[in-house]
């Protein structure tokens, strides 16, 4: 009998920023991978005596790393009742989704993240100090700007390979730190393609002797933090300006409530400098990166488009980020 790998990986219940996981089930070549279980008590997800958890699988890519018939199988949290975990952050989205989805929402994710030595400096620091401060790192070039490219070109070709609608990478304004992008792609689709991207960027980095964080400040000092800039239009949007605006509004309104689901530890990166706006405050404005909405300036001259919410943290929880965004702006169309 041939036999394939089917990678299962969820999402656990680790506070305040849970984490990814995954275990490998062999299956015969044609078998759809099926619902399984795992011990919930090892991942912040049940009690020691009522452990079982099911995974349930949602989303499934062929693994770049193993190659051939091997799978990625994103796999939704269930309690053996069949009823969603209560850590199953995407459950509530796919209601969400379904219910605008003539709405025709769109997102593109801006993934920023920071590789990480062990002994807790970026890549790219030196052993004791800082380095040059920001400036020259930011999509450069050469050895004394650059850490970490051999990593993130294979973390690119293995999205590629998986079929992932990546949209491109960058370096990021700090040595060590860099950003992929992923959209335009509806809701759901968006949500679980970060949450794969991000699973195989902490994989690769294995290889390398490495971690990957997405920290929100992932260095103290005069640094720029790490955020998941969400940009989004709903069909009205990419036809007039004026819904790009009312969208921003509707915002607006549940500023704080949507701050306060981005992301641990967004109060140490939204403190109004480094290219934000304070976490206490909202503003949305053309080509403004410190607001807490930018519109691009391309849209404000085509009068139609999308925004950009610069507000997510580096570790925000992508289902909760679309599924706030979508629920807010459409509720308001």
């Amino acid at each position: 009998m041939t036999v394939y790998k089917a990678e299962y990986i969820w999402v656990d219940g680790t506070e305040p920023t849970p984490l990814l996981r995954s275990k490998t089930k062999i299956l015969a070549v044609g078998e759809e991978p099926p619902t399984w279980g795992f011990d919930g008590s090892s991942t912040n997800q049940a009690p020691g005596d009522k452990s079982d958890c099911v995974l349930k699988p949602v989303f499934t890519v062929p693994d770049p790393i193993r190659g051939g018939d091997h799978k990625l199988v994103l796999c939704e949290v269930f309690t053996v009742d069949g009823n969603p975990h209560p850590t199953n952050t995407r459950a509530p989205l796919r209601a969400v989704a379904e219910k605008y989805a003539a709405n025709g929402m769109w997102f593109g994710m801006e993934q920023e993240y920071t590789f990480m030595k062990f002994d807790g400096t970026p890549l790219g620091f030196p052993t004791n100090g800082y380095p040059a401060p920001q400036g020259p790192y930011y999509c450069g070039v050469g050895g004394s700007q650059i850490y970490g490219r051999d990593i993130v070109e294979a973390h690119l070709e293995a999205c590629l390979q998986a079929g992932l609608k990546v949209s491109g990478i960058n370096a990021e304004v700090m040595p060590g730190q860099w950003e992929f992008q992923i959209g335009p792609v509806p809701p759901l689709e968006m949500a679980d393609s970060l949450t794969l991207a991000r699973w195989l960027l902490c994989r690769i980095a294995e290889e390398f002797g490495c971690d990957a964080t997405f920290a929100a400040k992932p260095a103290k000092g005069d640094w720029n933090g790490a955020g998941c800039h969400t940009n989004f239009s709903t069909a009205a949007m990419r036809e007039s300006y004026d819904a790009v605006v009312a969208a921003c509004e509707a915002l607006g309104k549940k500023a704080m409530e949507h701050v306060k689901a981005y992301g641990h530890g967004i109060e140490d990166r939204l403190t109004g400098k480094h290219e934000t706006q304070s976490w206490k405050q909202f503003s949305y404005g053309v080509s403004d990166r410190g607001a807490s909405i930018r519109i691009p300036w391309q849209v404000k001259i085509d009068g139609k488009g999308y925004a950009e919410d610069r507000r997510p943290n580096a570790n925000c929880d992508p289902y909760v980020v679309t599924r706030m965004i979508t629920d807010t702006v459409c509720s308001a169309e």
